[in-house]
């Protein structure tokens, strides 16, 4: 058990969610851009927000993502 009410545990699945969509949209977008060092920064942001969501999850007592 997390120790966690309800609403933090509702506010951390919305961030998690949030999170989730945003790294991978930013990794499509790093794919498919043709200029380089933008694919390389969205691929930077698409990192970023994978490691916000790791962070939100070990929260929950998650392993990681």
């Amino acid at each position: 058990m997390t120790g966690l009410t309800e609403r933090e545990l509702d506010a951390l699945s919305r961030l998690l969610r949030g999170e989730e969509m945003a790294c991978k949209k930013t990794k499509i977008y790093s794919n498919t851009l043709t200029d380089v060092a933008l694919a390389q920064e969205m691929e930077a942001v698409s990192r970023a927000h994978a490691a916000r969501f790791a962070a939100l999850y070990a929260v929950l007592g998650g392993k990681g993502a």
